[in-house]
């Protein structure tokens, strides 16, 4: 079991919230007709094996696959008509590369995507499928803010990060908004972590309405850098790009506007290796019937191998992605996949 407390609950931070329960409502009522309401998955077998009621909210199911649509629309549909007509740019592995092109589809708005070149095939495709204009980059050796700020800086376009902007952390808070509203109060939510506006936005939501509420959030154990920091009390760095097949949460430092947030509201951050993974990923598919990609299933995986203690009686866990090509699920299920 993991010993809570690595973050501060009762609050280390400091200066004012850049982010508001009213704001993550005003981005709900903006995504409203446009974002899937994602449903809530139940199942008794799970309950049993944990020993908690566990409510799974299911962004696997959301438009582009993740949750990460949420915050891209929020934010792209705030410029101004002149700016959206002459593009965005946005850096991402995948799911924020995907989503920010839909947006900008949906929006008039040309995008301009920076993406590494080994991202998971099903991830350019579907980005290159919305229209986008992609620029590769390697992951390794490459920074790609710095190249997505020399885009922005040569076409004078403006950037969308993936999660250090208060209107995307506000847009990704609605996914938790929309599962407590239908849930009612739950003693703990579960968030995967990876440069933090998912969790910043949940955890926002979540103790807006419910200020007693635990707030778990859940890393790779090769890219912890956001428990480091909790840990430090201050943002640190890895050593380079974490290697793990949880992709979508290969954050070297957490962002300075999420950390902001999540130092202050959450309770703890647990790490899950990639077998723990692999099999979370097997467990949704044989026994719960749903998909996900390995970033998707790290919530599932801390609740399964009993790494949140104390077990909350009400649970909700965010599955927040389900992008994963035919081939890499098969290669994962069979151990081979490696980081």
């Amino acid at each position: 079991m993991s010993s809570t407390g690595s973050g501060t609950g009762t609050g280390t931070g400091t200066g004012t919230a850049p982010v508001t329960l009213e704001d993550v409502r005003e981005a709900a009522a903006r995504l409203e007709g446009v974002a899937h309401r994602t449903p809530v998955l139940r199942s008794r077998t799970l309950d049993r094996l944990v020993g908690a009621e566990v409510f799974l909210k299911c962004e696997n199911y959301q438009r582009v696959g993740a949750f990460k649509f949420r915050g891209a629309y929020n934010a792209v549909s705030r410029l101004d008509q002149a700016r959206r007509e002459r593009g965005v740019v946005a850096y991402s592995s995948g799911n924020h590369a995907q989503a920010v092109a839909l947006a900008a589809r949906e929006l008039g708005c040309p995008a301009v995507i920076v993406m590494p070149e080994d991202a998971p095939r099903a991830k350019l495709e579907a980005t290159a499928g919305y229209g986008a204009e992609i620029v590769t980059y390697d992951r390794w050796t490459e920074s790609r803010e710095e190249i997505g700020g020399r885009i922005a800086a040569e076409r004078g376009l403006p950037v969308v990060p993936p999660y250090e902007h208060p209107h995307v952390i506000a847009g990704q808070g609605t996914a938790v908004l929309e599962l407590l509203t239908e849930t009612g109060e739950l003693d703990a939510v579960v968030t995967p972590i990876g440069g933090g506006g998912l969790m910043a936005g949940s955890a926002t939501a979540a103790t807006g309405l419910y200020p007693g509420i635990r707030m778990i959030g859940v890393e790779p154990e090769a890219g912890d850098d956001t428990k480091r920091s909790l840990d430090a009390g201050h943002r640190v760095a890895l050593d380079g790009v974490p290697r793990t097949i949880a992709d979508g949460q290969g954050a070297v430092t957490p962002g300075e506007l999420t950390f902001s947030v999540n130092q202050r509201l959450l309770e703890d951050v647990v790490l899950v290796g990639d077998d723990e993974i692999r099999a979370a990923m097997r467990f949704a598919f044989e026994r719960l019937k749903i998909v996900t990609e390995p970033s998707g299933a790290t919530g599932l995986a801390a609740l399964l191998t009993g790494k949140i203690g104390p077990l909350p009686r009400r649970v909700g866990v965010v599955i927040s992605g389900g992008n994963i090509g035919l081939e890499r699920f098969v290669e994962l299920m069979g151990g081979r996949g490696e980081a």
